[in-house]
């Protein structure tokens, strides 16, 4: 069977594994895990002492409380990510058995956040290295021949690129002829022209 939130494919052996985990706790305590994995999802720390309590009463092991943060994880981040409604998540999360009262309550805490996890996604989406800072000279190139000397000028480019996932910056440094230069420079504002049509 094919799920919406999925993006159209079969929902994971190992989310079906742990609808049951989460059919253990209550509805109320349902919402709460919910707000943990969705405050992660923006970027804040799940309180796991808040965790812990919440799903102490059904007697999660460790094992169960990290696959049950797992399985929401995917849960909210792929419906988001498909911009699956309520309604429909509703309907697949109790098709694969999750009860009623369990979706009506995850369900609740990802309308109420879902404009904030999509945009959140979107920021994560394509990751690319940032151009921290840019160096640039013109050298002129003297090289003789039989006939005359001639100038041919370079372009030294020397870039600070901020590497998002390595927290760091690091430089580039190349040389480029003026001529293919010009071709750099026109086919960069063709691609930030397209980018701001599209946006």
């Amino acid at each position: 069977m094919r799920f919406r939130f999925c993006g159209d494919l079969d929902c994971p052996d190992w989310v079906l594994a742990e609808i049951s985990t989460l059919s253990k706790i209550t509805s109320v305590k349902m919402k709460l895990l919910c707000i943990q994995v969705i405050r992660d999802m923006l970027g804040e720390q799940i309180d796991y002492d808040k965790v812990y309590k919440i799903t102490s009463d059904a007697k999660f092991e460790t094992g169960d409380v990290k696959a049950s943060i797992a399985a929401l994880t995917f849960i909210l981040c792929s419906a988001a990510k498909y911009n699956v409604d309520e309604e429909s998540l509703s309907n697949e999360l109790q098709q694969l058995g999750l009860p009623k009262e369990h979706t009506t309550s995850l369900c609740r805490s990802y309308s109420d956040s879902l404009e904030k996890m999509q945009l959140q996604l979107r920021k994560q989406s394509l990751r690319l290295s940032q151009l921290d800072g840019l160096e640039w000279r013109i050298d002129y190139i003297i090289s003789s021949s039989e006939l005359k000397d001639i100038n041919e000028p370079y372009v030294q480019l020397k870039m600070k690129i901020n590497d998002l996932d390595l927290h760091s910056t690091k430089p580039v440094s190349f040389s480029i002829l003026a001529d293919k230069f010009r071709v750099l420079l026109n086919e960069l504002k063709m691609a930030e022209q397209m980018m701001n049509n599209l946006s």
